[in-house]
């Protein structure tokens, strides 16, 4: 399979290129410039996400979206380049995976409210989650984009160890069996491989957590 990972220097975007590369994937690593840090088998698009065309992604059967911003100003841009990355895959046939964020998620059946919306969430995080979760409405709304979201559980843990297992939800906040929220980025990025090869959740968002 051949799959492209957008924002391949990043930390999350590191691990999926690694976990691509060790199932033997055919990967392309898009940064908007030179990094050291990139897997040495991957292959190298540097292009600014924002310059991407159809022509770049077109060769893959799955593109990955693991763009990321954290400071206050550039926030927005988690919308913004997720339409634009809706609007070159329009209407064609390869698969577009995103790295989500928890924010989003359900606290209650009735769906009506958000992990961002408790009053618990905190306040630094709220504007990054905000953002994140308004990219996933209007993602939702792209029923001619091959799409699916992936969100992690409540606590990312970019350090946490990779078990190998997780189990899967759908739109609300997911517990293990231990009443805990909580995933590694190794394991996330086994999810998200698994999802590329497995395409069991085209056009929904789903969520994954340690066991």
């Amino acid at each position: 399979m051949k799959i492209a990972v957008i924002g391949a220097s990043g930390k999350t975007g590191q691990l999926l290129v690694k976990e691509a590369i060790s199932r033997d994937h055919d990967v392309t690593a898009i940064v908007r410039k030179p990094n050291q840090h990139l897997a040495p088998k991957a292959a190298v698009l540097i292009k600014d996400l924002f310059e991407l065309t159809y022509a770049d992604l077109k060769p893959y059967d799955v593109i990955i979206d693991a763009f990321g911003t954290w400071a206050l100003e550039s926030l927005p841009l988690h919308q913004t380049s997720l339409k634009h990355l809706t609007d070159i895959l329009s209407g064609k046939t390869n698969r577009l995976l995103v790295v989500g964020g928890a924010g989003s998620l359900y606290v209650n059946p009735q769906h009506s409210i958000r992990l961002v919306d408790t009053p618990d969430f905190p306040d630094e995080f709220k504007p990054l989650a905000t953002n994140m979760a308004k990219g996933l409405d209007e993602l939702k709304k792209c029923n001619d984009v091959q799409w699916t979201y992936l969100s992690p559980a409540v606590k990312f843990n970019a350090n946490g160890e990779r078990t190998g297992h997780y189990i899967m939800g759908g739109e609300e906040v997911l517990f293990n069996s231990k009443g805990k929220s909580q995933i590694s980025y190794a394991d996330y990025a086994i999810a998200m491989i698994d999802e590329a090869e497995t395409a069991k959740h085209v056009k929904q968002r789903f969520t994954v957590a340690t066991e």
